[in-house]
């Protein structure tokens, strides 16, 4: 593995873990960065392979140097980010919106949003589940981002990583969709049995 270590009085070197850099009140374990440096014509698929290994070994932040691959994966989060919220929000309307609405009209809706839920659901516990990248999130917070070594780096736009516990969110998508899908099997049974 390639990797260029910048030693300084802010810097601490660790052995056995050349991308490992801490600064501040960081531990030693919590920032991993993926460097940008070309090495022959394999470099991209060394620049994922450091990523899948930083992702696998779970560290607090992750720096990606390399603008493709750190472009991916905020898109890549950003997606799943996406299916979480669709989740949530559908399958709390259709749940609401009979609330609201005229029982004749709330069907129009309810129905539909529901299955969006579930849709939702379902491709996020099949393609992101089980992805060690949605434990992570895109940092954009300049506080926090001011305690990693962003000024050893050599890119301008570097993507930030930082590791949070979704198993919350997780919960509550899966039980909204299902409580989606549960009203939306009864309201289909009602039309059908009239």
């Amino acid at each position: 593995m390639a990797a260029r270590v910048v030693k300084s009085s802010e810097v601490k070197l660790h052995i056995g873990r050349p991308n490992i850099q801490a600064r501040g009140p960081l531990n030693s374990t919590d920032c991993y960065i993926v460097r940008e440096i070309y090495n022959g014509e394999n470099a991209q698929e060394q620049f994922e392979y450091e990523l899948e290994q930083a992702l696998e070994t779970q560290y607090k932040y992750i720096i990606i140097e390399p603008t493709r691959i750190g472009d991916e994966t905020a898109r890549w989060i950003t997606v799943g980010n996406c299916l979480h919220k669709t989740s949530v929000i559908a399958g709390s309307v259709c749940l609401l919106a009979p609330l609201a609405l005229a029982p004749e009209y709330a069907r129009y809706i309810t129905l539909p949003i529901g299955a969006v839920s579930v849709a939702c659901a379902a491709l996020y516990g099949i393609s992101w589940q089980f992805d060690p990248c949605c434990k992570y999130q895109v940092e954009y917070d300049t506080c926090k981002l001011s305690r990693l070594p962003l000024n050893t780096l050599t890119s301008s736009t570097p993507v930030v990583l930082i590791r949070k516990d979704d198993i919350h969110r997780k919960r509550l998508h899966n039980t909204i969709a299902l409580a989606a899908l549960m009203y939306c099997v009864k309201k289909i049974c009602e039309i059908c049995a009239v």
